[in-house]
């Protein structure tokens, strides 16, 4: 049964929420399945139609590759397909939106896609179709208040009824999500790491697919877990890029594989530690869990790439650490300190893109 709807059809989509999916509906039991829309692209979709919307997950890991049929997609159209857009929100039996738009896809000045939720909900509410949830899934702290906030707001400038309607029926869990799926010309097999994770906090008035049976976590509050990844995985980022491209390497298995890079991001986890608010264990899984997934050569995720945007990054890494450790009566931190540092030598050099 079709009753689930996604916006953002592309590998991240691919290889999280479409094989989630999967892995819960062959625990048996309802069988839940996507219609799913892209931006505006249409390649995608008419290769993935001609395929029976069937294609398959390579999960590379250093060791070799695992391969899965992936068949939780039933349709796929280009978003700009508006009548099969509203016609996949009418349907009353949909009960959970998810949506990988990327963090500039909330902005209704410069994307579609908030409009185009907007009149999916107001196509919804037209034919009666009842309560859903809808579930961003993008890197944003708070995503889902944050699509909440932004739909509410055209909602209240182009109709007041909607939005009441809005409050009334429509739940916007918020999640954090992590799994690095590099870019794939055959739109028919996506390679992803073997690591993944969602966390969801937020309620699901019509239902959702048996995802807490297949590994997703669903808690109350998901802001910890978002200030785990960005403190941990997302700032060991910013260390092994900075101080990586200075002794330059390309790519985060080639920064990691350098003892002192290395070292420097250990270190960096060890004065996240005490500010983190997690118990040592769960921090220890974490640490643990990042290691291999550094490691990983098979998977090339590259530096130049991770540099930009740089000073928004540091600010909300490495100085929110700093701020977090001063706060509790330590010192800012050496590690955090040096990946500072590093970034400004690379400014200064010119070395990279970094705005």
């Amino acid at each position: 049964m079709t009753r689930l709807a996604h916006l953002g059809l592309g590998g991240f989509f691919r290889a999280h929420q479409a094989w989630y999916t999967e892995r819960a509906n062959q625990l048996g039991g309802e069988e839940w399945t996507y219609t799913a829309f892209t931006g505006r692209s249409r390649g995608l979709p008419e290769a993935l139609t001609a395929a029976g919307n069937m294609y398959t997950l390579v999960e590379r890991a250093a060791e070799g590759d695992t391969s899965m049929p992936i068949r939780a997609v039933a349709a796929s159209s280009a978003g700009t397909e508006t009548d099969a857009f509203a016609a996949a929100f009418a349907d009353p039996e949909l009960a959970v939106v998810t949506v990988t738009v990327t963090e500039t896809g909330y902005d209704p000045e410069t994307s579609p896609a908030p409009g185009r939720l907007l009149d999916g909900l107001a196509a919804r509410r037209t034919s009666g179709g009842g309560p859903l949830a809808v579930v961003s899934c993008d890197n944003l702290s708070g995503n889902g208040e944050v699509l909440r906030g932004v739909l509410r707001g055209l909602a209240e400038a182009s109709d007041r009824g909607l939005a009441g309607w809005i409050d009334d029926n429509v739940t916007f869990p918020s999640t954090m999500v992590d799994r690095i799926t590099p870019h794939s010309d055959d739109p028919l097999t996506v390679v992803t790491e073997p690591f993944s994770e969602w966390v969801i906090a937020g309620g699901f008035p019509a239902g959702r697919p048996a995802w807490d049976a297949v590994g997703v976590r669903f808690v109350e509050d998901v802001a910890p877990y978002e200030r785990r990844k960005l403190w941990l995985l997302n700032a060991a980022h910013s260390t092994l890029t900075y101080l990586g491209l200075l002794r330059g390497f390309e790519t985060v298995d080639e920064a990691f594989a350098d003892a002192e890079v290395r070292a420097a991001v250990e270190e960096l986890w060890d004065e996240v530690r005490p500010v983190l608010g997690f118990a040592d264990a769960e921090t220890d899984a974490a640490i643990d869990a990042l290691r291999p997934r550094f490691a990983n050569p098979r998977i090339a995720h590259r530096l130049d790439q991770i540099a930009r945007q740089g000073r928004e990054k540091l600010a909300q890494r490495q100085r929110a650490i700093m701020a977090a450790r001063t706060a509790a009566g330590l010192s800012p931190g050496a590690a955090c300190e040096a990946t500072i540092a590093a970034f400004d030598e690379i400014v200064k050099k010119n070395l990279v893109r970094v705005d």
